[in-house]
């Protein structure tokens, strides 16, 4: 099945393609699926970042659909991840509920950068969602006890029993999902930092915007802020 212009563009600018296969799949709440999968060589080609993530090739009836999703961790010797899928309606989450061991996905890995900052920040903030919380996960993997502040939306009351990886020195709020985003905006705006902390922002695409401005206006340099919108 071709992947259409949108295939064609990322070809063009050096995108790779690589065959995914199901090895697994788990079921973590009623809303959330972990699929493990073989990287058909990706991870020997791309070294391992937090926040790494691949464009997965959805079916949709006689087409497809890009998607994006964090690889949950990856394991370089074995070429071995996990991808974990919030259910919604949408043709990702209806693929993620009928895999099966064995099956095939394409991917195709373009964008995906992110490195640490060369100086420990004093603070990290985190602003994201059930949709970014694999990111979330693999970024407090790599940020380890510096102090961090993680303001996360939930939509379901099961999203709050999801596996986070905080330590003693995280400090996480749960917030509602109220207006799509609403609440994650206003813990924003409303917040105190110094000028050496270090931002991560991973929502929609309004509320990341919104956040991104804010963080600003409290004074955190361009460079120390690191924000992308994880769905529209």
């Amino acid at each position: 099945m071709g992947k259409g212009f949108g295939g064609l563009v990322l070809k063009a600018m050096g995108g790779s393609d690589y065959t995914l296969t199901v090895t697994s799949t788990q079921t973590i709440t009623d809303k959330y699926i972990r699929i493990g999968f073989t990287g058909g060589g990706l991870l020997a080609d791309h070294p391992i970042h937090p926040t790494q993530w691949v464009r997965l090739w959805i079916p949709q009836g006689d087409d497809v659909v890009q998607r994006g999703y964090t690889l949950c961790d990856p394991d370089a010797s074995s070429d071995t991840f996990h991808i974990e899928f919030a259910i919604h309606n949408g043709p990702a989450a209806d693929w993620a509920l009928s895999a099966q061991p064995g099956e095939e996905i394409t991917a195709t890995v373009m964008g995906s950068k992110f490195e640490m900052p060369e100086a420990t920040p004093s603070e990290w903030v985190l602003f994201g969602d059930t949709a970014s919380l694999a990111a979330i996960n693999s970024l407090l993997d790599s940020i380890g006890d510096v102090p961090t502040r993680l303001w996360i939306e939930w939509q379901y009351p099961s999203d709050k029993n999801l596996p986070l990886r905080a330590t003693a020195a995280t400090t996480v709020t749960w917030v509602q999902r109220v207006n799509d985003g609403q609440g994650l905006r206003e813990a924003a705006e409303h917040l105190t930092l110094s000028p050496d902390a270090a931002a991560w922002v991973a929502c929609d695409a309004m509320t990341t915007r919104t956040i991104t401005k804010s963080l600003r206006a409290h004074g955190l340099p361009k460079t120390s802020i690191k924000g992308r919108a994880y769905w529209k």
